[in-house]
């Protein structure tokens, strides 16, 4: 009765490491390079839009500043 209990302990403990070892590792390298990624991708489109809202803001000004000389200049 003996041999057969640490038998089948021998056997559940070798199930448990075989269940809970060897990961995937590239897996999970693949997924936190893309998510990587795509943080980056992120950072860089809200970069650019903040980027064109200011252009955008620096045109109006200058425009502004151009038109307001030119009623200036009219007086």
């Amino acid at each position: 009765m003996k041999k057969l209990f640490a038998l089948m302990m021998v056997c559940g403990f070798a199930v448990a490491f075989v269940a809970c070892g060897g990961k995937d590792k590239a897996a999970e390298a693949a997924k936190a390079k893309a998510d990587s990624i795509a943080k980056a991708d992120s950072i860089a489109k809200v970069e650019a839009e903040a980027a064109a809202v200011k252009a955008k803001a620096d045109s109006v000004a200058k425009a502004d500043s151009a038109a307001k000389a030119a009623s200036e200049k009219k007086k």
